[in-house]
């Protein structure tokens, strides 16, 4: 397991002793002081509240409105200590076995050493599980976000964290009611001529109801649960104390980069204007292509956290795969899997926009087998240069030209500790050998998708580069791209099928350079 070099220390000395000492009293004391800023923040609040009474008492209009505006956030005050003093507690357990490991694991034998490590990574990731799921909203978000990062993560973490994508309680119906209601300034009943109290869908951020409007209309209703952009700063604050904490037990990579864009997300995620305009722009983008349906947007029914579409009929895009390779069915198989990476590469070598999340939940597949495309809350956007730095990538990628991928990396932005190419091109080869495998050996028979023992072997030896030369600095943009590619890797990498990936591929690396070469 790569993870397993990174935290087994056979000795112990006094030096490692105190430097583990020192950051649980570093994490100890951090958790405590945002315990006290929390404290102070919320008596600066009464403070506020306590001049705007007095204020409103003495005949200022506009002081009933601030103090309206100060009533309605000292409430979530309580909610916000009860809610650091749990997170907290839990991540502070988490670091402080991490650094106990190291004494304990001196007076094991290397056999035990792994199994132990093991068990320990289990049984913190489940605590982490548990407290995701009690706190819910942007806490429950990071679980799901993290249970994507098996780059920076141990197996057993991912494995564990995956419980988190389709563990979420669903909000009672009076909570989604008074949401609407409260944001769209109607009832619900001048809103819909029906609306299934059941959800079809919840998430951590929201959930999703299918309703029908005046017109006849069906549509999905996708609700945000109340109260999540007031627990943000808190719940990353928490984040990434905690992975400041660990930093010296994770691989060594670009750890900023990687929690940043993490919070990005979740806060566009907050926005459903952020969503309804990616939704409307792809799918304006891909109204040409056969076979791809984007839901419509609703505006009229629809803002900050409220997101109304157009209802699309169809079955899990995971659960299809599944029905056709129990049926014997792998050209069904290899087929849908084709159109999935044909519509990424689209967006990605085309568009400079993509939906960052391919999730199999995020996909339906019709009955007459065309493909729906929802969730478009996790959305990035590339720019010219970027986009074809990674065109550029990808194509040397193809042909084995190391030193144009070491240029078009340097030119992205990538940069190792050294300075030397060694570790970005044995990233490189990683995330595109299997696409340039199959590019060159689809029909020759000699087409082998790797095991899951290969792909140990491979995290292991790409995890001691990274030990000796870090790569410390990545481009946010490629944050998104590696969790896109390393989903749709997972994929065919499960499901094996036997496609022609040039297929797809070299249309969108020919077409460009084609293009360019007339103009």
């Amino acid at each position: 397991m790569p993870a397993t070099e990174a935290i087994v220390a056979p000795t112990e000395t006094p030096v490692r002793r105190n430097q583990g000492l020192k950051t649980w009293l570093t994490v100890m004391n951090a958790t405590l002081g945002a315990i006290e800023q929390t404290v102070w923040q919320g008596r600066e609040l009464a403070e506020k509240a306590l001049r705007a009474w007095r204020d409103m008492e003495a005949g200022v209009e506009l002081a009933r409105e601030e103090y309206e505006l100060i009533a309605r956030e000292a409430a979530q005050w309580p909610e916000r200590i009860k809610r650091l003093s749990k997170t907290g507690w839990m991540l502070t357990r988490l670091t402080t076995s991490y650094r106990f490991w190291g004494t304990r694991s001196a007076f094991m034998s290397r056999a035990r050493m792994v199994t132990a490590l093991d068990e320990l990574h289990r049984n913190n990731a489940r605590r982490f599980v548990e407290t995701s799921l009690q706190q819910g909203g942007a806490f429950l978000k990071i679980g799901q976000l993290l249970s994507a990062r098996g780059d920076i993560l141990p197996e057993a973490w991912v494995d564990e964290l995956k419980v988190l994508q389709d563990r979420t309680r669903p909000e009672s119906f009076e909570v989604i009611r008074e949401q609407i209601e409260s944001s769209l300034q109607q009832p619900l009943q001048t809103l819909f001529a029906d609306f299934d109290p059941q959800p079809l869908a919840a998430a951590s951020i929201g959930q999703v109801h299918k309703a029908v409007l005046h017109d006849g209309r069906v549509v999905a209703v996708k609700v945000q649960r109340p109260g999540l952009s007031e627990l943000i700063d808190l719940d990353m604050a928490l984040l990434k104390l905690f992975v400041g904490s660990i930093e010296s037990l994770l691989p060594p990579t670009d750890l900023d980069t990687i929690t940043n864009e993490i919070e990005r997300t979740l806060r566009e995620e907050l926005d459903y204007r952020h969503e309804a305009r990616w939704m409307s722009d792809i799918g304006a983008r891909l109204e040409q292509v056969e076979g791809v349906i984007v839901p419509k947007v609703i505006r009229s029914h629809s803002n900050r956290v409220i997101l109304v579409s157009e209802f699309v009929q169809g079955s899990n895009f995971g659960t299809e795969l599944n029905r056709r390779q129990a049926a014997g069915d792998h050209a069904g198989v290899s087929n849908l899997l084709g159109r999935l990476l044909d519509l990424y590469l689209r967006q990605v070598l085309q568009f400079g926009v993509f939906q960052a999340d391919p999730h199999p939940g995020n996909f339906l597949v019709t009955e007459d087998d065309k493909l729906v495309m929802l969730d478009f809350g996790c959305t990035m956007q590339l720019s010219a240069a970027f986009r074809d730095g990674y065109q550029k990538v990808l194509g040397a990628a193809l042909v084995d030209d190391s030193d144009a991928i070491v240029q078009a990396l340097a030119d992205l932005g990538f940069r190792t500790r050294s300075g030397k190419p060694d570790t970005l091109l044995a990233f490189s080869n990683a995330l595109l050998n299997q696409i340039r495998n199959a590019a060159m050996n689809m029909g020759s028979g000699k087409m082998v998708w790797p095991t899951a023992d290969d792909m140990l072997r491979e995290g292991e030896r790409l995890f001691r580069m990274a030990e000796q030369d870090p790569v410390d600095k990545l481009p946010a943009e490629f944050i998104m791209l590696a969790r896109v590619f390393t989903t749709l890797g997972g994929l065919f990498v499960h499901y094996k099928p036997d496609m022609d990936v040039n297929r797809y591929l070299l249309p969108h690396l020919i077409g460009p350079a084609f293009q360019a070469v007339r103009g």
